[in-house]
């Protein structure tokens, strides 16, 4: 495992240190307390973002199963043990048994338990040891095959309709080839098949059937590959998960159908085949079709045939009758009288073509007549100044009207004005008393001795002031 990073302010979700409410508890203003619950609420934080789901390996003790349905245990080996704890949706999917002193392999995300401050283990998959290794390896060889290409659906083949020659890698003693010929012999016995032979199990089992299915490849013998071999444990079946079988079933020329195991087993070889089947018998039913529907389809095309043979004699025999009717139709006596029938037509259109243009015409002539004499020049100037000495007239009107408006609102603004004029207070007799420049509108606003300028409507006096009233 990888050395845990580093906390930095910056490593937190969204990229920067959460901002800490101040504590009210007295001390110093510069020093921050925290809570028991903010300090396990924040390690918990911590913890669950800084590791990544982790594969564990270990021993299983203490093992607690309440009436919740939570799994909650220790998972140790020789030096140290950590808490853990499987919820009910996940525990629900595994497969084995667990108990006290069981080897396992888990998938777990680090997490802390608030309420005590117990550092624990969230598990979300868990399996025995030994066969979880090999589906680990499984799972590993299976994601960098996808990502090379050697699964995606684009490259899957079709298999041949009716093969000439049917290639079948497996064991010459097991039940597989004899399950693959019998079915391959009851569906359809015409089709030869081709064994090559192998080893399906044991060390340098993969290596045989690589080089098995590169042979039938590289022969051209065969129009489709059949790979089986019986059920068994995930270690009988491991060479179907090697990497050079895969490869030599994603770079074989022809389709490759793959039978291996039960229909619960998964291969590596069954991700990359053209097709996979849930048990040899399955893929040998996929490469060759049932010879009794092929008879019955047989049959079937027969009396397509003998149906096609009877409407295509009726439809020629109906073609030639439409064709006599149509020679009769275009016999040149028909069309001669047609084409004297077509020219007298044509010529009453023509004469009745002729007469309505030439009153179209006349029509035209006496409207452009008429528009003529009503465009003529004396006309028109006559209207003109008619029309300038109307548009004269409504000018003085207009223009007098206009004055007479501006003259009254000239003398209703003049009066106003005088109205609110300062200079028509002081010819009243009032007066406007300034101290410095400023006008003073209260008693309070002078002292004795001060010196003040009183404006009157004519000239202004200076005085000293000497006392003031209330």
């Amino acid at each position: 495992m990888e050395d845990a990073p580093r906390w930095r302010a910056d490593a937190w979700p969204g990229g920067r240190a959460t901002p800490r409410p101040r504590s009210t508890l007295p001390g110093p203003p510069d020093r921050e307390v925290w809570t028991v619950s903010r300090l396990n609420r924040e390690a918990k934080l911590l913890l669950e973002s800084g590791l990544p789901a982790l594969w564990i390996e270990g021993e299983l003790s203490n093992f607690a199963r309440p009436s919740s349905g939570h799994w909650y245990f220790s998972l140790k080996d020789a030096g140290a043990q950590v808490r853990c704890a499987m919820f009910r949706n996940a525990n629900a999917r595994v497969r084995v048994s667990p108990r006290d002193g069981l080897h396992v392999l888990v998938r777990a995300r680090v997490s802390l338990y608030e309420a005590r401050g117990d550092y624990q283990l969230i598990v979300e998959h868990l399996e025995e040891a030994g066969e979880g290794a090999l589906r680990r390896r499984f799972e590993e060889l299976k994601a960098r095959l996808a990502a090379e290409g050697l699964f995606d659906a684009e490259r899957k083949r079709a298999l041949p309709r009716l093969p000439r020659c049917i290639g079948v890698v497996t064991s010459p003693s097991g039940a597989a080839v004899r399950d693959v010929v019998h079915v391959l012999q009851r569906r359809f016995p015409a089709v030869p098949v081709l064994i090559y032979p192998t080893a399906v199990q044991g060390a340098g089992a993969a290596a045989e059937i690589a080089a098995a299915i590169r042979r039938a490849s590289a022969g051209g013998l065969v129009d489709v590959l059949i790979v089986a071999r019986g059920g068994g444990s995930l270690e009988d079946l491991w060479s179907f998960n090697d990497e050079e079988v895969a490869r030599a079933i994603h770079a074989c020329a022809v389709p490759v159908v793959t039978g291996v195991g039960h229909e619960v087993d998964f291969t590596i070889a069954d991700f990359v085949a053209d097709v996979r089947a849930p048990t040899p018998s399955g893929a040998a039913e996929l490469v060759v079709p049932d010879r009794a529907e092929w008879s019955r389809a047989f049959v079937a095309l027969e009396r397509r045939l003998a149906g096609a043979l009877d409407r295509a004699r009726a439809e020629r025999a109906a073609r030639v009758r439409w064709a006599a009717r149509r020679l009769e139709q275009l016999h040149p006596g028909n069309r001669l009288a047609e084409r004297a029938q077509r020219v007298d037509e044509l010529e009453a259109r023509l004469r009745r073509g002729l007469r309505r243009r030439v009153a179209d015409a006349a029509t035209r002539l006496a409207r452009l007549d008429a528009e003529l004499r009503g465009r003529s020049p004396a006309a028109r100037l006559a209207a003109l100044e008619a029309r300038r000495a109307a548009l004269a007239a409504r000018l003085r009107v207009t223009l007098q009207a206009r004055l007479e408006a501006a003259r009254s609102r000239h003398a209703l603004a003049a009066r106003a004005l005088h109205a609110v004029s300062p200079l028509a207070t002081l010819d009243r007799g009032y007066s406007i008393v300034e101290r410095d420049g400023r006008v003073v509108t209260a008693a309070d606003a002078v002292a004795p001795g001060d010196t003040i300028r009183a404006r009157t409507a004519k000239g202004a006096i200076v005085a000293t002031v000497t006392a003031r009233e209330p």
